[in-house]
């Protein structure tokens, strides 16, 4: 074996955790099957380090596979030891942290190592939503082994020797690696859905400790609260020309500016993450037409619709903040549903799964209308009709079925230009107007945009202690 391969696997843990705080478990475990002449080669742990640390002082369990023992392969003592790691992690109420770089199953091992890896998928499915789970892939993650980052909660993969795949690019009809190498991690983080983030390993390790600090240990004890050393009542002077790019927007709310992306790549009209405000984690979700790079550079404009992909992806996300009682903030500002042949195949699935997460959820939910409001696609955005404590709306803000100038055509058809441009403001006045919305009750408060900051976190201190019970029953099957 490989010295400096080794330490690799060892060095992304001691990169990853505070410094001389891992506690390795299982050192001594080899593989012990005879088949093959498997006993000849040296298998020092069986090819995985396992043990606990602490990020920022909180407990986590971590797995780092180690590609120089025979391939990085998943036999039945190493994925013993994984499983043995889940084990000790919800006993003790800890997040479980991945570092992948595996050559899928011991072909060795046959139905030993078979049964072991379903071990795994057991250990994360009874995990989920009791604990947060995260991975990080530096060097093959295929096979069998994809599967394990689909249950986990977060996937982070090193951009240039990081690869996921279940099946192979050159195994999919029609195609190969030169053609579309489908196994690639900008594939893998623009068309999955997966992918939280890419990088190099430092990059991945430094985004892993800083989504860690953000989260809570576990569903029941909430220790992610940090002192806020921001001004509570901060003006947000600039946040009215962010409605396009509501990243932007996000972290003018945020504590000290800082706001942590998830999924980043995938779905980009719509955005979710994490901000803290008055040092407690929120979870956000929000509407996005315009991106911007780090320079102040356009670099994508879209219709200000929801995709099917947009709505898949925050209903996962708020699905996440439920489960573990991180309240969630949502930016609304939407003009309808992504009209191509491609979105309209999963749209009501997908849109129907969103407002089922936002329903469904309990935790404090708090609605900032910043533009457009129309249709179901703004009910589905975390609405007051299905269940947001608090709505307020920028005094911008429109709030109706559609855009009136279309609506006049509805309901003036064969009328001339005139006709439809006083009609579409007599519609603009009395329907989408944001004071007939907060008139009938279904936005709370209309606020200036500079003044979004202290009005979202007032209300989550308002929110603190809700208690909500949905209708018994064993889950809900949406």
């Amino acid at each position: 074996m490989s010295k400096g391969t080794q330490s690799l696997a060892a060095a992304r843990i001691q990169s990853l955790l505070d410094a001389n705080s891992f506690v390795e478990i299982g050192k001594a475990v080899t593989a012990r099957s005879t088949d093959f002449n498997l006993t000849e080669e040296k298998a020092p742990s069986d090819g995985v380090i396992t043990g606990y640390g602490v990020i920022d002082g909180s407990l986590v369990y971590v797995y780092s596979q180690d590609a120089s023992v025979l391939g990085g392969t998943v036999g039945e003592m190493h994925a013993g030891k994984i499983s043995k790691i889940y084990d000790l992690a919800m006993k003790t109420g800890a997040p479980v942290i991945g570092l992948v770089d595996c050559g899928g199953m011991r072909l060795q091992e046959a139905t030993d190592a078979l049964e072991a890896f379903g071990g795994i998928y057991l250990k994360q499915v009874q995990a989920s939503g009791v604990i947060p789970q995260i991975t990080g892939i530096f060097g093959n993650c295929g096979g069998g082994m994809a599967i394990v980052p689909a249950l986990t909660d977060f996937t982070f993969v090193e951009a240039d020797k990081g690869r996921m795949f279940v099946n192979t690019p050159n195994a999919l009809a029609g195609n190969n690696i030169e053609k579309c190498d489908t196994a690639e991690a900008k594939f893998q983080s623009e068309e999955t859905g997966l992918i939280d983030g890419i990088g190099t390993e430092a990059e991945i390790l430094g985004k892993i400790r800083q989504l860690v600090s953000l989260l809570p240990s576990n569903y029941e004890d909430n220790d992610s609260y940090v002192e806020c050393t921001d001004d509570l009542n901060r003006v947000c002077e600039d946040i009215a020309g962010c409605t396009g790019d509501t990243g932007i927007a996000l972290s003018r709310i945020a504590d000290n500016g800082a706001f942590f992306e998830t999924k980043a790549d995938y779905a980009r009209d719509m955005v979710t993450g994490f901000l803290r405000l008055n040092g407690a984690t929120v979870g956000a979700v929000a509407n996005r037409s315009e991106i911007y790079d780090s320079e102040g550079n356009k670099t994508q404009v879209s219709d200000g619709t929801l995709s099917a992909r947009g709505a898949r992806k925050a209903a996962d996300f708020v699905k996440f903040c439920d489960a573990f009682e991180i309240p969630v903030l949502t930016l609304t500002n939407v003009t309808g549903f992504k009209a191509t042949v491609c979105s309209e195949k999963m749209m009501a699935k997908s849109v129907g799964e969103l407002a089922a997460a936002f329903a469904s959820a309990t935790v404090p939910k708090v609605n900032v209308i910043i533009g457009k409001a129309y249709g179901t696609a703004y009910i589905a955005m975390n609405s007051r009709s299905i269940g947001a404590d608090l709505v307020y709306a920028w005094e911008s803000a429109e709030i109706g079925t559609m855009d009136a100038s279309l609506a006049a055509k509805i309901l003036n058809p064969g009328s001339d230009a005139a006709v439809l441009k006083e009609q579409a403001a007599r519609y603009q006045e009395l329907q989408n107007n944001v004071s007939s919305a907060a008139a009938r009750g279904y936005v709370d408060t209309v606020i200036a945009p500079a003044d979004t900051r202290k009005y979202v976190i007032g209300a989550f201190e308002l929110l603190y202690a809700k208690k909500e019970e949905l209708p018994s029953r064993k889950h809900g099957t949406i």
